[in-house]
């Protein structure tokens, strides 16, 4: 059997198991058939996963679920096309309406114990890494491509994309309806506050506001101290 008809087995067993499972209900024993059933399609998908109904997958052999993580109704991750790989590791929670897609040659990857919020959009082409406990607030954008629009005699759709990626180191808190552009990384530890936009790199530590986003204030010694040793406690 060729690689193309094995993709059109993956993807007739794909769709068949989504449609018989997708919608069933917690009361009908929904969560436990999917983690059950969908080892049978995923790349990887561990025990302890919770999906909720109404979640909807495209490319599940390019997508590896952790132990422990969330998924909730409305989400979509969409891992269709070559060379892509989508992993949610251990804890992580997708709230309602998120939306995951790679496109082509792209890295997805959501660290452990990390929160997306409702209604984010975190999208390629183009490599994404997020941290570990991370905190990404609804509404964020998270957009690791660019399209090229120099020549006015072109339509932009035909002039193709820029990719440099995006990372979100461990312990960021990305605040309500901000939009990280791409070629950006946001160092360890950053808080950026409620609709920014993120075009440029931010240092760790950093508290960073406002269109475009810039640094107003460093989180200060003594206040990395008593996290520390809350979340220790």
């Amino acid at each position: 059997m060729n690689q193309n008809s094995l993709s059109k087995v993956q993807r007739l067993k794909e769709v068949l198991l989504i449609n018989l499972l997708g919608e069933l209900p917690t009361i009908a024993f929904g969560p436990s058939l999917r983690k059950l059933l969908y080892r049978f399609i995923f790349a990887k998908i561990d025990n302890s996963v919770y999906i909720q109904n109404g979640v909807e997958f495209i490319g599940t052999n390019q997508i590896k679920i952790g132990s422990y993580v969330h998924i909730f109704k409305g989400a979509r991750i969409d891992a269709k096309g070559e060379n892509n790989k989508i992993t949610l590791e251990k804890g992580v929670a997708l709230e309602k309406d998120v939306t995951i897609g790679a496109l082509d040659n792209t890295c997805v990857q959501i660290g452990e114990g990390t929160f997306i919020g409702p209604g984010v959009c975190i999208a390629g082409p183009g490599d994404i890494t997020i941290g570990k406990r991370c905190l990404i607030a609804a509404h964020a954008g998270i957009f690791s491509n660019n399209h090229n629009f120099a020549d006015p005699t072109k339509y932009i759709v035909d002039q193709g994309i820029t990719r440099q990626g995006i990372t979100i180191e461990d312990d960021c808190w990305i605040g309500h309806n901000v939009t990280v552009l791409d070629g950006v990384t946001i160092g360890e530890g950053s808080v950026i506050g409620a609709g920014a936009v993120v075009s440029k790199n931010i240092p760790p530590y950093s508290i960073a506001v406002g269109v475009p986003a810039k640094v107003i204030k460093k989180r200060d010694a003594k206040e990395l101290v008593f996290n520390y040793q809350s979340s220790n406690e």
